[in-house]
C-alpha cells in the first residue's frame, strides 16, 4: 500500500495569489495597492495555510492591522481550500523574491470555479485612482537643499540638528517636530533636507505637501467620496512633511483631518515634520484640541541670523560662487560689511552678494567698501529691503506696548483694533504680499477687513498728526534699522 498523497489544490496557489492581487487592485484602487500589496511576496502554501512575505517589517504590520481581513476574503474567494493567512518579514538573503510574475493562463486555471473566473475577468479592467489621488507623490524634494548644504550657525544650529535627529532610524524621541520661522529663514530648506536623507539613506517613503496641496486633495476627496482612499493613501507613508500649515488654519474639516492624520502617524511611530511661519499658539483659526496636539510637538523657531551667522552664510555662498566664477571674488572685509549692516533674512542677504559677485565677475574690477555701501544703500533706497509681516507686527505690537497676539486675535477694543489696521496699512505698503495672504497673517480675515484697515489708516493720517508720526517712524524703523 504507498503513501497517501498529499492534497493539492486544483488551482495551484501562485495562480490563485495572482487572482488575489487582481482583486484587489480593483477594490483598493492602484495608489493603495502599489503602497501596500505590491510588495507582497507569495512564499509558501501547505494544508490551506498560506504564508506570505514583506520585504519590511512596516509594511508586514501595517497590512496585518489594516488589510488582512480582506486579503483573507479574496483567498476564500478565489479557493475552497484556503483555512489561514500568515504574513512574515522577508529574511535578508530573499529580498530579491518580488511579486510573482503573471504566467500564461494554464489549464488549471481555465478549469476554476465560475465565481472565480469571473473575478479574475473584473479584474483585468482596473481601477484608476480618483482625482484627488493623483499627484498625491509627485512632490520631490530639492536636491540642491540638503543638510550639507544648510549653512549652520548659533541662530539655526538648534534646529538644523533637531531636523538630523527626526531622520534618525528607530523611535526617535522626536516623532513631531514643528519648526517655525519667517520667510527666507531656512525653513522648506530643512524640510528638503529632511526628505531627502530619509529617502536617500533609510529608504523611507516621504509625503512632501504644502499645506494647500493637503487641504485641495482632501476636499476633492470629500466630493468624490474617495475619504477612506485618502486617509489610506497619506498612512502610507513612513515620514510626513508639511509646508506653509498656516494656510489651513481656519479650515475646519482640513484641519479637523489633518488632526486625524497627525494622531494616526503618532500611533503608528511614524514621523511627522511640520513648518509654519508663527509658531501653533499663534496660529488663528484652529480649534484647541488641533493647537493642543501642536504644542506638544518638538517646537522650535527659526530666528533671523545674527551678524555671525550673517558672516557664515556670506563665506560660504562666496565660496561656492567663487569656484565657479573666479572674477566673482569679494574680499573678507566687503562680506563682514555686509553681515554688519545687513539685518535681513538669508534669502535677502543672499541677493546683495550675489548682485556685488556678478558686479565683480562682469567688470573684472574689485569690489571696495564704497561699492558695497553703495549695493547696500541703493537696495534701502530703491525698497529692495522686503519688510516681513512678521517684522511688522513685532515692531508694531511693541511701539503700542501690545502682546504680539494680539495682531491675530479677533478683539476689537480700540486700543487693539487700531495698531492692528496700522500693521496691515504698513504691510501692504511695504511688502509685495495681496491683501488675501495679509489677512490670512492677520488671523485669517479676508481681503475687505485689509482694504477697509488700510483706508481707515489712510484717512486718519490726514486727520490726526500724532497717527501720520507715528506711522512714519514706525515705516523708519522697519525700513531703515541701522538709523534708528
Amino acid at each position: 500500500m504507498g503513501l497517501p498523497l498529499q492534497h493539492v489544490p486544483e488551482t495551484p496557489w501562485s495562480d490563485i495569489w495572482i487572482g488575489v492581487r487582481n482583486r484587489l487592485r480593483v477594490e483598493f484602487g492602484q495608489g493603495i495597492f502599489d503602497t501596500w500589496i505590491a510588495p507582497l511576496s507569495f512564499e509558501s502554501a501547505a494544508d490551506g495555510h498560506v504564508r506570505l512575505s514583506a520585504p519590511r517589517r512596516l509594511i508586514r504590520d501595517y497590512v496585518t492591522s489594516h488589510h488582512s481581513a480582506r486579503l483573507e476574503r479574496a483567498f476564500g474567494g478565489l479557493s475552497t481550500e484556503f483555512v489561514s493567512l500568515d504574513i512574515v518579514v522577508a529574511a535578508q538573503d530573499s529580498r530579491e523574491v518580488s511579486a510573482p510574475k503573471m504566467a500564461p493562463v494554464t489549464t488549471a486555471q481555465r478549469q476554476r470555479p465560475p465565481h472565480a473566473a469571473a473575478n479574475g475577468a473584473a479584474n483585468a479592467v482596473g481601477k484608476v485612482s480618483g482625482p484627488s489621488l493623483k499627484g498625491l507623490w509627485d512632490r520631490q524634494p530639492d536636491p540642491s537643499q540638503s543638510f550639507a548644504s544648510f549653512i549652520v550657525g548659533p541662530a539655526n544650529e538648534f534646529a538644523f540638528k533637531a531636523a538630523q535627529r527626526v531622520v534618525e532610524v528607530g523611535e526617535s524621541e522626536i516623532g513631531l517636530l514643528f519648526i517655525h520661522g519667517g520667510f527666507g529663514y531656512g525653513k522648506t530648506h530643512l524640510l528638503n533636507a529632511i526628505a531627502i536623507e530619509a529617502q536617500s539613506s533609510h529608504r523611507a517613503r516621504v509625503l512632501f505637501l504644502r499645506a494647500e496641496d493637503f487641504m485641495r486633495r482632501f476636499l476633492a476627496a470629500l466630493r468624490s467620496q474617495e475619504t477612506l482612499n485618502f486617509k489610506e493613501e497619506l498612512r502610507g507613508a513612513d515620514t510626513l512633511v508639511i509646508d506653509d500649515l498656516q494656510h489651513i488654519c481656519g479650515r475646519t474639516a482640513t484641519s479637523s483631518e489633518f488632526l486625524h492624520t497627525v494622531n494616526a502617524f503618532t500611533d503608528l511611530r511614524r514621523k511627522v515634520v511640520i513648518a509654519a511661519d508663527r509658531p501653533p499658539s499663534m496660529l488663528e483659526g484652529l480649534s484647541d484640541d488641533i493647537r493642543s496636539r501642536l504644542q506638544g510637538a518638538v517646537v522650535i523657531a527659526l530666528e533671523k541670523p545674527d551678524a555671525a551667522t550673517r558672516l557664515i552664510m556670506l563665506k560660504a555662498k562666496a565660496a561656492e560662487m567663487e569656484k565657479k566664477r573666479p572674477r566673482a571674488h569679494l574680499p573678507v572685509s566687503v562680506l563682514e560689511q555686509i553681515a554688519n549692516e545687513l539685518d535681513v533674512s538669508p534669502r535677502e542677504l543672499l541677493s546683495v552678494l550675489v548682485k556685488l559677485a556678478t558686479y565683480a565677475d562682469l567688470t573684472g574690477k574689485p569690489v571696495t567698501a564704497e561699492i558695497a555701501e553703495e549695493a547696500i544703500g541703493t537696495r534701502a533706497a530703491a525698497g529692495d529691503c522686503r519688510v516681513t509681516i512678521e517684522e511688522i507686527q513685532k515692531k508694531t505690537a511693541e511701539f503700542y506696548k501690545l502682546d504680539l497676539r494680539e495682531m491675530h486675535s479677533a478683539r476689537r477694543a480700540r486700543q487693539v483694533a487700531r495698531p492692528r489696521q496700522v500693521a496691515m496699512f504698513l504691510a501692504r505698503e511695504l511688502t509685495s504680499r495681496s491683501l488675501p495672504d495679509i489677512g490670512k497673517r492677520f488671523g485669517g480675515r479676508d481681503h475687505t477687513t485689509v482694504l477697509h484697515a488700510c483706508r481707515r489708516v489712510e484717512e486718519l493720517r490726514k486727520m490726526d498728526p500724532v497717527l501720520q508720526q507715528e506711522v512714519d517712524f514706525l515705516r523708519n524703523v522697519l525700513v531703515h534699522p541701522r538709523s534708528i
